[in-house]
Protein backbone atom coordinates (compact mmCIF):
# COMPACT_ATOMS: atom_id res chain seq x y z
CA UNK A 1 0.00 0.00 0.00
CA UNK A 2 1.00 3.59 -0.63
CA UNK A 3 -0.43 6.37 1.55
CA UNK A 4 0.49 10.03 1.40
CA UNK A 5 -0.30 13.56 2.50
CA UNK A 6 0.61 16.50 0.24
CA UNK A 7 0.54 20.02 1.67
CA UNK A 8 0.73 22.89 -0.82
CA UNK A 9 1.89 26.46 -0.36
CA UNK A 10 1.69 29.49 -2.68
CA UNK A 11 -1.38 27.86 -4.21
CA UNK A 12 -2.60 24.30 -4.64
CA UNK A 13 -1.11 23.53 -8.08
CA UNK A 14 1.97 21.63 -6.93
CA UNK A 15 0.12 19.60 -4.28
CA UNK A 16 -2.52 18.70 -6.89
CA UNK A 17 0.17 17.51 -9.31
CA UNK A 18 1.89 15.44 -6.60
CA UNK A 19 -1.37 13.75 -5.59
CA UNK A 20 -1.91 12.74 -9.23
CA UNK A 21 1.65 11.73 -10.11
CA UNK A 22 3.93 10.70 -7.24
CA UNK A 23 2.42 7.26 -6.56
CA UNK A 24 2.90 6.33 -10.22
CA UNK A 25 6.56 7.33 -10.08
CA UNK A 26 7.02 5.23 -6.95
CA UNK A 27 5.18 2.27 -8.49
CA UNK A 28 7.32 2.40 -11.65
CA UNK A 29 10.47 2.68 -9.50
CA UNK A 30 9.46 -0.54 -7.70
CA UNK A 31 8.80 -2.59 -10.86
CA UNK A 32 11.43 -5.23 -11.74
CA UNK A 33 13.32 -4.93 -15.03
CA UNK A 34 11.28 -7.58 -16.85
CA UNK A 35 7.96 -5.93 -15.96
CA UNK A 36 9.25 -2.54 -17.14
CA UNK A 37 10.17 -4.15 -20.48
CA UNK A 38 6.67 -5.66 -20.76
CA UNK A 39 5.15 -2.26 -19.99
CA UNK A 40 7.19 -0.55 -22.70
CA UNK A 41 6.35 -3.28 -25.21
CA UNK A 42 2.63 -2.87 -24.44
CA UNK A 43 2.79 0.89 -25.02
CA UNK A 44 4.71 0.45 -28.28
CA UNK A 45 2.15 -2.08 -29.52
CA UNK A 46 -0.73 0.21 -28.54
CA UNK A 47 -2.23 -2.37 -26.20
CA UNK A 48 -4.37 -1.43 -23.21
CA UNK A 49 -2.30 -0.18 -20.30
CA UNK A 50 -2.28 -1.53 -16.79
CA UNK A 51 -4.72 0.16 -14.34
CA UNK A 52 -1.62 1.67 -12.73
CA UNK A 53 -1.49 4.14 -15.63
CA UNK A 54 -5.12 5.21 -15.64
CA UNK A 55 -4.63 8.82 -14.65
CA UNK A 56 -6.72 10.59 -12.06
CA UNK A 57 -9.76 12.19 -13.75
CA UNK A 58 -9.57 15.96 -13.65
CA UNK A 59 -12.94 17.83 -13.56
CA UNK A 60 -11.93 19.70 -16.73
CA UNK A 61 -11.94 16.96 -19.41
CA UNK A 62 -10.05 19.00 -22.03
CA UNK A 63 -7.32 19.99 -19.59
CA UNK A 64 -7.23 16.43 -18.29
CA UNK A 65 -6.46 15.01 -21.73
CA UNK A 66 -3.70 17.56 -22.36
CA UNK A 67 -2.19 17.10 -18.90
CA UNK A 68 -2.44 13.31 -19.07
CA UNK A 69 -0.39 13.26 -22.28
CA UNK A 70 2.29 15.46 -20.71
CA UNK A 71 2.36 13.46 -17.47
CA UNK A 72 2.40 10.14 -19.29
CA UNK A 73 5.26 11.13 -21.59
CA UNK A 74 7.39 12.22 -18.62
CA UNK A 75 6.65 8.97 -16.77
CA UNK A 76 7.39 6.87 -19.85
CA UNK A 77 10.76 8.58 -20.32
CA UNK A 78 11.52 7.70 -16.69
CA UNK A 79 10.75 4.00 -17.05
CA UNK A 80 12.70 3.85 -20.32
CA UNK A 81 15.74 5.14 -18.44
CA UNK A 82 15.12 2.62 -15.65
CA UNK A 83 15.15 -0.18 -18.25
CA UNK A 84 18.58 0.99 -19.45
CA UNK A 85 19.90 1.29 -15.88
CA UNK A 86 18.69 -2.08 -14.55
CA UNK A 87 19.39 -5.72 -15.42
CA UNK A 88 17.10 -8.73 -16.00
CA UNK A 89 16.18 -10.38 -12.70
CA UNK A 90 17.15 -7.32 -10.67
CA UNK A 91 14.74 -6.55 -7.81
CA UNK A 92 14.45 -2.85 -6.86
CA UNK A 93 15.37 -1.73 -3.37
CA UNK A 94 12.40 0.02 -1.70
CA UNK A 95 14.49 2.76 -0.10
CA UNK A 96 16.22 3.57 -3.41
CA UNK A 97 12.91 3.42 -5.29
CA UNK A 98 11.29 5.99 -2.98
CA UNK A 99 14.34 8.26 -3.13
CA UNK A 100 14.56 8.11 -6.93
CA UNK A 101 10.80 8.64 -7.43
CA UNK A 102 10.75 11.82 -5.31
CA UNK A 103 13.81 13.29 -6.99
CA UNK A 104 12.74 12.34 -10.51
CA UNK A 105 9.23 13.80 -10.22
CA UNK A 106 10.61 17.07 -8.84
CA UNK A 107 13.09 17.16 -11.72
CA UNK A 108 10.28 16.52 -14.24
CA UNK A 109 8.14 19.31 -12.73
CA UNK A 110 11.10 21.67 -13.18
CA UNK A 111 11.88 20.47 -16.72
CA UNK A 112 8.27 20.70 -17.90
CA UNK A 113 8.14 24.35 -16.81
CA UNK A 114 11.40 25.12 -18.61
CA UNK A 115 10.29 23.48 -21.86
CA UNK A 116 6.78 24.94 -21.75
CA UNK A 117 3.90 23.89 -23.98
CA UNK A 118 2.25 25.26 -27.15
CA UNK A 119 -1.10 25.08 -25.34
CA UNK A 120 -1.26 28.43 -23.50
CA UNK A 121 -3.28 27.17 -20.55
CA UNK A 122 -1.13 24.07 -20.07
CA UNK A 123 1.98 26.29 -20.28
CA UNK A 124 0.52 28.48 -17.55
CA UNK A 125 -0.33 25.39 -15.49
CA UNK A 126 3.16 23.84 -15.58
CA UNK A 127 4.61 27.19 -14.50
CA UNK A 128 2.11 27.39 -11.65
CA UNK A 129 3.01 23.84 -10.52
CA UNK A 130 6.74 24.64 -10.60
CA UNK A 131 6.55 28.05 -8.89
CA UNK A 132 4.13 26.93 -6.18
CA UNK A 133 5.37 24.21 -3.83
CA UNK A 134 4.27 21.27 -1.72
CA UNK A 135 5.57 19.00 0.98
CA UNK A 136 5.02 15.23 0.84
CA UNK A 137 4.96 12.49 3.45
CA UNK A 138 4.46 9.03 1.94
CA UNK A 139 4.27 5.61 3.60
CA UNK A 140 4.96 2.37 1.74
CA UNK A 141 3.57 -0.69 3.55
CA UNK A 142 4.37 -4.22 2.39
CA UNK A 143 3.36 -6.82 4.97
CA UNK A 144 5.21 -5.87 8.14
CA UNK A 145 7.73 -3.71 6.24
CA UNK A 146 7.04 0.01 6.66
CA UNK A 147 8.99 2.76 4.92
CA UNK A 148 8.23 6.47 5.32
CA UNK A 149 9.61 8.99 2.81
CA UNK A 150 9.26 12.56 4.01
CA UNK A 151 10.12 15.85 2.36
CA UNK A 152 8.92 18.84 4.38
CA UNK A 153 7.02 19.37 7.62
CA UNK A 154 4.19 16.83 7.42
CA UNK A 155 4.68 13.99 9.89
CA UNK A 156 4.02 10.28 10.34
CA UNK A 157 3.48 8.90 13.85
CA UNK A 158 2.87 5.33 14.99
CA UNK A 159 0.32 4.51 17.70
CA UNK A 160 1.77 1.77 19.92
CA UNK A 161 -0.46 -0.04 22.42
CA UNK A 162 1.40 -0.77 25.64
CA UNK A 163 0.85 -3.78 27.91
CA UNK A 164 -1.51 -1.78 30.17
CA UNK A 165 -3.72 -0.84 27.19
CA UNK A 166 -2.52 2.78 26.97
CA UNK A 167 -1.09 4.24 23.78
CA UNK A 168 2.33 5.80 23.17
CA UNK A 169 3.60 7.70 20.14
CA UNK A 170 6.55 6.59 18.02
CA UNK A 171 7.58 9.21 15.45
CA UNK A 172 8.42 7.81 12.01
CA UNK A 173 9.67 11.01 10.34
CA UNK A 174 11.62 14.17 11.06
CA UNK A 175 10.24 17.65 10.36
CA UNK A 176 12.32 19.61 7.87
CA UNK A 177 12.01 22.97 9.55
CA UNK A 178 14.19 25.45 11.42
CA UNK A 179 13.46 23.56 14.66
CA UNK A 180 15.46 20.63 13.24
CA UNK A 181 19.08 21.54 14.03
CA UNK A 182 20.53 18.84 11.77
CA UNK A 183 18.49 20.15 8.84
CA UNK A 184 19.62 23.74 9.44
CA UNK A 185 23.24 22.53 9.64
CA UNK A 186 22.80 20.59 6.36
CA UNK A 187 21.58 23.68 4.50
CA UNK A 188 24.30 25.94 5.92
CA UNK A 189 26.98 23.41 4.96
CA UNK A 190 25.83 23.57 1.31
CA UNK A 191 26.46 27.33 1.01
CA UNK A 192 29.42 29.66 1.61
CA UNK A 193 30.16 30.94 5.14
CA UNK A 194 29.22 34.45 3.95
CA UNK A 195 25.58 33.26 3.70
CA UNK A 196 25.44 31.70 7.15
CA UNK A 197 23.26 34.49 8.55
CA UNK A 198 20.98 34.87 5.53
CA UNK A 199 20.27 31.30 4.38
CA UNK A 200 17.94 30.76 7.39
CA UNK A 201 16.31 33.93 8.65
CA UNK A 202 13.40 34.20 11.11
CA UNK A 203 13.14 30.39 11.05
CA UNK A 204 12.50 30.40 7.28
CA UNK A 205 14.57 29.55 4.22
CA UNK A 206 15.95 32.90 2.99
CA UNK A 207 13.41 34.46 5.35
CA UNK A 208 10.49 33.24 3.21
CA UNK A 209 9.80 29.49 3.23
CA UNK A 210 8.90 27.55 6.39
CA UNK A 211 9.53 23.94 5.20
CA UNK A 212 13.19 23.35 4.36
CA UNK A 213 12.47 20.61 1.81
CA UNK A 214 9.71 20.69 -0.81
CA UNK A 215 8.66 19.86 -4.34
CA UNK A 216 8.37 22.71 -6.84
CA UNK A 217 9.28 26.13 -5.43
CA UNK A 218 11.74 26.58 -8.30
CA UNK A 219 12.30 30.17 -7.17
CA UNK A 220 14.54 28.55 -4.53
CA UNK A 221 16.19 26.15 -7.02
CA UNK A 222 16.73 27.81 -10.41
CA UNK A 223 19.39 30.39 -11.18
CA UNK A 224 18.17 33.98 -11.51
CA UNK A 225 18.97 33.91 -15.24
CA UNK A 226 16.86 30.78 -15.74
CA UNK A 227 13.95 32.24 -13.80
CA UNK A 228 14.02 35.41 -15.93
CA UNK A 229 14.35 33.45 -19.17
CA UNK A 230 11.41 31.13 -18.41
CA UNK A 231 9.10 33.84 -17.09
CA UNK A 232 9.84 36.29 -19.90
CA UNK A 233 8.94 33.64 -22.49
CA UNK A 234 5.82 32.59 -20.55
CA UNK A 235 2.16 33.42 -21.09
CA UNK A 236 0.55 36.78 -20.35
CA UNK A 237 -0.43 35.66 -16.83
CA UNK A 238 3.24 35.82 -15.80
CA UNK A 239 4.36 39.07 -17.40
CA UNK A 240 8.11 39.60 -17.73
CA UNK A 241 8.00 42.63 -15.41
CA UNK A 242 6.72 40.42 -12.61
CA UNK A 243 9.72 38.10 -12.48
CA UNK A 244 11.51 40.13 -9.82
CA UNK A 245 8.83 39.33 -7.23
CA UNK A 246 9.75 35.63 -7.46
CA UNK A 247 13.44 36.06 -6.66
CA UNK A 248 14.14 35.81 -2.91
CA UNK A 249 16.53 38.23 -1.17
CA UNK A 250 20.18 37.15 -0.63
CA UNK A 251 19.87 34.72 -3.54
CA UNK A 252 23.49 33.92 -4.46
CA UNK A 253 24.21 30.17 -4.65
CA UNK A 254 21.11 28.17 -5.69
CA UNK A 255 19.73 25.61 -5.26
CA UNK A 256 18.68 26.30 -1.67
CA UNK A 257 15.87 23.75 -1.62
CA UNK A 258 15.57 20.03 -2.38
CA UNK A 259 12.71 17.54 -2.64
CA UNK A 260 15.01 14.66 -1.68
CA UNK A 261 13.16 12.73 1.04
CA UNK A 262 14.46 11.52 4.36
CA UNK A 263 13.55 7.83 4.52
CA UNK A 264 12.93 5.85 7.70
CA UNK A 265 12.26 2.13 8.09
CA UNK A 266 10.22 0.33 10.74
CA UNK A 267 9.44 -3.37 11.11
CA UNK A 268 5.83 -3.50 12.28
CA UNK A 269 5.11 -5.35 15.54
CA UNK A 270 1.79 -6.67 16.92
CA UNK A 271 1.64 -3.75 19.37
CA UNK A 272 1.84 -1.22 16.50
CA UNK A 273 -1.88 -0.57 16.10
CA UNK A 274 -2.14 2.40 13.72
CA UNK A 275 -0.24 5.13 11.90
CA UNK A 276 -1.25 8.78 11.56
CA UNK A 277 0.09 10.84 8.64
CA UNK A 278 -0.84 14.48 9.05
CA UNK A 279 0.04 17.84 7.56
CA UNK A 280 1.79 20.33 9.84
CA UNK A 281 -1.56 21.94 10.72
CA UNK A 282 -2.40 18.90 12.85
CA UNK A 283 0.87 18.81 14.81
CA UNK A 284 0.77 22.57 15.47
CA UNK A 285 -2.59 22.05 17.16
CA UNK A 286 -2.10 18.78 19.04
CA UNK A 287 0.95 17.12 20.58
CA UNK A 288 1.79 13.74 19.02
CA UNK A 289 1.01 11.92 22.29
CA UNK A 290 -2.40 13.58 22.41
CA UNK A 291 -3.02 12.60 18.77
CA UNK A 292 -2.23 8.97 19.51
CA UNK A 293 -4.36 8.98 22.67
CA UNK A 294 -7.40 10.42 20.85
CA UNK A 295 -7.15 7.92 17.99
CA UNK A 296 -6.38 4.98 20.29
CA UNK A 297 -9.34 5.69 22.54
CA UNK A 298 -11.62 6.13 19.53
CA UNK A 299 -10.55 2.79 18.03
CA UNK A 300 -10.72 0.80 21.25
CA UNK A 301 -13.39 2.62 23.28
CA UNK A 302 -10.96 2.70 26.22
CA UNK A 303 -12.40 5.97 27.60
CA UNK A 304 -15.74 4.21 28.24
CA UNK A 305 -14.13 1.93 30.81
CA UNK A 306 -11.97 4.46 32.62
CA UNK A 307 -13.05 5.28 36.20
CA UNK A 308 -14.48 8.73 36.77
CA UNK A 309 -11.98 11.05 38.47
CA UNK A 310 -13.21 13.83 40.75
CA UNK A 311 -9.81 15.17 41.78
CA UNK A 312 -10.05 14.20 45.47
CA UNK A 313 -12.75 16.80 46.25
CA UNK A 314 -15.92 16.05 48.23
CA UNK A 315 -18.81 15.98 45.78
CA UNK A 316 -22.53 15.77 46.35
CA UNK A 317 -24.70 13.12 44.73
CA UNK A 318 -26.13 15.80 42.42
CA UNK A 319 -22.67 16.89 41.30
CA UNK A 320 -21.68 13.27 40.67
CA UNK A 321 -24.82 12.85 38.55
CA UNK A 322 -23.83 15.91 36.50
CA UNK A 323 -20.32 14.50 35.93
CA UNK A 324 -21.74 11.15 34.82
CA UNK A 325 -24.20 12.86 32.47
CA UNK A 326 -21.34 14.89 31.01
CA UNK A 327 -19.27 11.76 30.38
CA UNK A 328 -22.25 10.04 28.79
CA UNK A 329 -22.71 13.01 26.44
CA UNK A 330 -19.01 12.93 25.53
CA UNK A 331 -19.20 9.20 24.80
CA UNK A 332 -22.17 9.61 22.47
CA UNK A 333 -20.51 12.51 20.63
CA UNK A 334 -17.24 10.56 20.31
CA UNK A 335 -18.89 8.02 18.05
CA UNK A 336 -20.78 10.41 15.81
CA UNK A 337 -17.77 10.45 13.48
CA UNK A 338 -17.63 7.81 10.77
CA UNK A 339 -13.88 7.29 11.09
CA UNK A 340 -10.94 8.06 13.34
CA UNK A 341 -9.45 10.72 11.01
CA UNK A 342 -12.65 12.78 11.13
CA UNK A 343 -12.74 12.32 14.90
CA UNK A 344 -9.15 13.58 15.15
CA UNK A 345 -9.87 16.66 13.01
CA UNK A 346 -12.85 17.43 15.29
CA UNK A 347 -10.42 17.53 18.23
CA UNK A 348 -7.74 19.46 16.34
CA UNK A 349 -10.16 22.23 15.37
CA UNK A 350 -12.47 22.27 18.41
CA UNK A 351 -10.19 21.37 21.34
CA UNK A 352 -10.36 23.54 24.45
CA UNK A 353 -7.87 23.94 27.30
CA UNK A 354 -9.32 20.86 29.06
CA UNK A 355 -8.55 18.56 26.13
CA UNK A 356 -12.20 18.06 25.19
CA UNK A 357 -14.14 19.26 22.14
CA UNK A 358 -15.89 22.59 22.60
CA UNK A 359 -18.71 22.31 20.06
CA UNK A 360 -19.35 26.06 20.05
CA UNK A 361 -15.69 26.73 19.26
CA UNK A 362 -15.74 23.98 16.60
CA UNK A 363 -18.80 25.53 14.96
CA UNK A 364 -17.22 28.99 14.91
CA UNK A 365 -13.92 27.72 13.49
CA UNK A 366 -15.61 25.78 10.70
CA UNK A 367 -17.87 28.68 9.73
CA UNK A 368 -15.04 31.20 9.28
CA UNK A 369 -14.54 32.43 5.69
CA UNK A 370 -11.49 30.87 4.03
CA UNK A 371 -9.40 34.06 4.03
CA UNK A 372 -10.13 34.61 7.75
CA UNK A 373 -9.69 30.96 8.78
CA UNK A 374 -6.00 31.11 7.78
CA UNK A 375 -5.41 33.56 10.64
CA UNK A 376 -6.61 30.99 13.20
CA UNK A 377 -5.58 27.59 11.85
CA UNK A 378 -3.70 25.90 9.04
CA UNK A 379 -5.38 23.52 6.64
CA UNK A 380 -5.33 19.97 8.00
CA UNK A 381 -5.13 16.71 6.09
CA UNK A 382 -5.00 13.37 7.91
CA UNK A 383 -4.70 9.74 6.85
CA UNK A 384 -4.93 6.97 9.47
CA UNK A 385 -3.94 3.39 8.68
CA UNK A 386 -4.95 0.65 11.12
CA UNK A 387 -2.84 -2.50 11.44
CA UNK A 388 -4.05 -6.00 12.19
CA UNK A 389 -1.84 -7.32 15.04
CA UNK A 390 -2.64 -10.98 14.26
CA UNK A 391 -1.60 -10.65 10.61
CA UNK A 392 1.57 -8.72 11.52
CA UNK A 393 2.48 -11.28 14.16
CA UNK A 394 2.07 -14.13 11.67
CA UNK A 395 4.14 -12.30 9.04
CA UNK A 396 6.96 -11.66 11.50
CA UNK A 397 7.04 -15.36 12.38
CA UNK A 398 7.07 -16.33 8.70
CA UNK A 399 9.96 -13.95 8.10
CA UNK A 400 11.97 -15.44 10.95
CA UNK A 401 11.33 -19.08 10.06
Amino acid sequence: MLLGVFDGHAGCACAQALSERLFYYIAVSLLPHNTLCELEAAVEAGRALSPILQWHKHPNDYFSKEAQTLYFNSLRTYWQELIDLTSPGEVPDTREALLNAFKRLDNDISLEAQVGDPNAFLHYWVLRVAFSGATACVAHIDGSELFVANSGDARAVLGVQEADGSFSAHTLSNDHSAQNEAEVARIRSEHPPSERKTVIRQDRLLGLLMPLRAFGDVKFKWSIDLQKCVLESGPDQLHENEHTKFIPPNYHTPPYLTAEPEITYHKLRPQDRFMVIGSDGLWETLHRQEVVRIVGEYLTGVHQRQPLKVGGYRVTLGQMQELLDERKARMSSAFEDQNSATHLIRHAVGNNEFGTVDHERLSKMLSLPEELARMYRDDITIIIAQFNPHVIGAQRQDGQS
